[in-house]
């Protein structure tokens, strides 16, 4: 029944063309090890090359390194040339600060594109199913994604020189199980896939359950919907397309103009796709954190009756509207560096979009607000005090820490983007001593307890 369905699959989308050379990523899981079994028995239809990739991301230590000798056997008893590469995951995401999920996913895709140039390779093969198109759906339409995300997964795509496909994506997950018995294939299985600690793992034991007791089949009607909705984005991205060049004043590397009124002479539809169209020229790679949301944000500004008006975006792009057009740019650590005096009592406008407010503290002690406000006695620190950029190696004695920690370690743990930390604001006294990481950390020179018996100054730090 599943090597029916598949072929059908196959034919039908002109996923795979005969005589071509196939690389498979394989994590020895049962989607992506039937996924294998079931290439090498329809091996002899379409006469193709196998080579098979997989990676360790040394998550889980001596387990998952057994997953990759597990897969190399396999290839080896199957006859399949079997790439592999022990990636240190857990290091990369120290340097970086950025999610697991997204690490994992970058450098597994980086080796899969150096094995397709190795091998010469036209096709990239990967296992996802019916159920994971589900939560990939719900998850983004959860999320607010826009045009194509909201597809979820594409049967195909583009993928360096060639194609990246998913012949089991009309398969559920129950299907996958039952081959896999049917053929005594031995799937490894990896334990983190049953904890809630992932959105997709919560999706999957919450929500994907209740939608298959009300309808066994759908993942039929989720994946018509991802095809339709590919289709439609499609058409509609080649309509706005051709009213693009009216629309672009400059286009220059990280940077371009836009004229307003040409946007917003087409109808709606058109307006928020050519808002998407401007965002994947200047974004490399597209910000996880980017959504519906943002586009609805340039369209209030673009109508906004103001002459002039600034919106920050994700990674560090800023559109700034001036009249009839807006220019799009990103903060570049080289323009960023900045060292300015703190007005006390007053208002300091940082070049992040944020500001930070002073005043001396003369009846009611305010509320704190997180680390998004500070109280420091007037007598703890030597006055004028600076904001500016971080330098190399800077440390500041953390609130009750009992010690000091590094900027770099206080913004990796925080998860704040490398981008964002080049501009992020360090407040210190005249003797450089750092004493409030706005939003972040607080120094010890914050008081536990707060007394109005001696001079006090609250500093806040808000949007613009």
């Amino acid at each position: 029944m599943l090597k029916e369905k598949v072929l059908k699959t196959i034919y039908r989308n002109e996923l795979i063309q005969e005589k071509s050379k196939l690389l498979v990523g394989v994590s020895g899981g049962p989607d992506s090890l039937v996924l294998l079994h079931f290439l090498k028995q329809v091996q002899p239809l379409f006469h193709y090359e196998l080579t098979v990739a997989s990676v360790d991301h040394m998550f889980r230590g001596e387990e998952s390194y057994e997953d990759y000798k597990y897969v190399e056997q396999i290839c080896e008893q199957w006859g399949i040339v079997f790439e592999g590469r022990r990636i240190d995951v857990p290091a990369n995401i120290e340097q970086t600060g950025e999610s697991s999920q997204l690490t994992s996913r970058k450098l597994r895709f980086a080796f899969y594109e150096e094995m397709m140039a190795k091998h010469q390779t036209s096709t990239l093969v990967l296992g996802h199913h019916g159920d994971d198109q589900i939560e990939t759906v719900l998850m983004r339409l959860t999320r607010g994604a826009t045009g194509k995300a909201r597809a979820g997964i594409p049967l195909k795509r583009p993928f360096y020189t060639g194609y990246l496909i998913r012949p089991f994506l009309e398969l559920t997950k129950d299907e996958i199980i039952e081959y896999a018995g049917i053929h005594k294939l031995e799937p490894r299985y990896d334990p983190s896939n049953e904890k809630d600690d992932y959105v997709r793992n919560r999706f999957r034991h919450e929500v994907l359950p209740f939608l298959k007791k009300e309808n066994r089949k759908v993942h039929e009607h989720f994946q018509r919907f991802s095809e339709e909705l590919y289709e439609d984005e499609e058409f509609f991205l080649n309509l706005v397309s051709s009213k693009m060049p009216e629309v672009w004043a400059q286009q220059e590397k990280d940077y371009a103009v836009i004229q307003i009124d040409r946007v917003l002479a087409m109808p709606k539809p058109l307006q928020r796709r050519a808002i998407q169209l401007i965002l994947n020229y200047l974004y490399l790679e597209r910000p996880s954190s980017l959504s519906a949301l943002h586009i609805d944000q340039l369209l209030a500004l673009f109508l906004n009756p103001q002459p002039s008006a600034e919106l920050h975006l994700p990674e560090g792009l800023i559109a700034e509207k001036s009249y009839k057009t807006c220019t799009f740019r990103f903060f570049r650590q080289e323009s960023l560096k900045y060292s300015l005096k703190l007005q006390i009592p007053g208002e300091t406008i940082l070049p992040n979009g944020y500001k930070i407010k002073a005043h001396y503290i003369k009846e009611e002690i305010p509320v704190l607000k997180g680390n998004y406000s500070f109280i420091l006695p007037e007598s703890a620190v030597q006055f004028p005090l600076t904001v500016r950029t971080r330098n190399e190696g800077e440390r500041m004695a953390v609130k009750g820490l009992g010690g000091s920690k590094k900027l770099k370690e206080i913004f990796i743990n925080e998860k704040i983007p490398l981008l964002e930390r080049n501009v992020w604001p360090v407040i210190i006294d005249q003797a450089g001593t750092v004493i409030w990481l706005p939003g972040l950390k607080k120094s010890n020179v914050e008081p536990d307890i707060i007394s109005d018996e001696t001079s006090l100054i609250y500093l806040e730090y808000k949007k613009v």
